[in-house]
């Protein structure tokens, strides 16, 4: 197991941080890889039953992919393995429920990895957005369909626009997640609701979930034409001109300079 990523397990839970905070816990490719394999072996674990993510620290669940690394021409994803997604996790479903414990800031791939989880539970500080718009990008990783699909569609349609974020408050309001709590109760109000679902038959609770997501195969059905759009529009933005400029810009901490190119 990676030091970026720390697992505990509690009884039938496994709490998994991802443990980059000085990084704002956001994703190169030994994350994605780690998670991914962790994700593989839970889901072939009858041991394991529910599995909590969160981000070390109290400033952020994560940032979402580490655009620096990605500047210095690392890959966040690893070839052969972005069948997983982000961080090995948003298009790597298991019959084990997962719940996200977020205790911060969830951009970009971080709300894509909260929008995957089947529960969410937010610290009071907590605020989550998809601002890949704002540097020339798209939220590839689910949240561009996922976040209509969650919310109203108004509001995923105004979150994905804009790229603003909103608070843990809003989130509970718009049924984003689940509950909100002190920062300082986070993890213990995850793992009780965790084990709230663990306490239950384990092959009735994965099979509820199969049947609810249409899980077959490692894939959700419902979403593959959303995932085909994805893959061809997020080619075509990340090579172009105005993608370039405003990673570069993020990086150098100006506003970018649009071409539509």
């Amino acid at each position: 197991m990676s030091d970026k990523v720390l697992v505990e397990r509690r009884d039938h839970v496994l709490l998994v941080t991802i443990n980059r905070p000085e990084v704002r816990n956001a994703v190169d490719g030994e994350v994605h890889m780690t998670v991914g394999r962790l994700l593989d072996e839970v889901d072939a674990d009858p041991d394991v039953r529910v599995v909590v993510i969160t981000g070390a620290g109290d400033k952020a669940f994560s940032a979402g992919a580490d655009l620096k690394a990605q500047a210095r021409g690392e890959t966040v994803l690893p070839p052969g393995f972005e069948h997983w997604g982000f961080a090995g996790w948003v298009r790597h479903p298991i019959s084990k429920p997962t719940i996200a414990a977020v205790n911060g800031a969830a951009m970009g791939g971080g709300a894509e990895l909260l929008m995957s989880c089947d529960l969410a539970v937010a610290a009071e500080h907590a605020v989550i957005g998809l601002p890949e718009v704002t540097i020339g990008m798209i939220a590839a990783d689910g949240g561009a369909f996922r976040a209509l699909t969650q919310l109203p569609e108004r509001i995923g349609m105004e979150l994905v626009l804009t790229g603003d974020p909103i608070t843990a408050a809003r989130a509970l309001e718009l049924h984003l997640v689940n509950r909100v709590v002190p920062a300082d109760q986070l993890v213990d109000a995850a793992l009780e609701l965790a084990g709230r679902i663990a306490r239950n038959a384990p092959l009735a609770v994965q099979a509820s979930k199969r049947i609810a997501l249409g899980l077959r195969d490692g894939a959700r059905a419902a979403e593959q034409v959303q995932w085909e759009l994805t893959r061809e529009h997020a080619h075509s933005t990340s090579g172009s001109a105005d993608a370039k400029e405003g990673v570069r810009a993020f990086l150098e901490k100006r506003p970018p300079v649009w071409t539509g190119r």
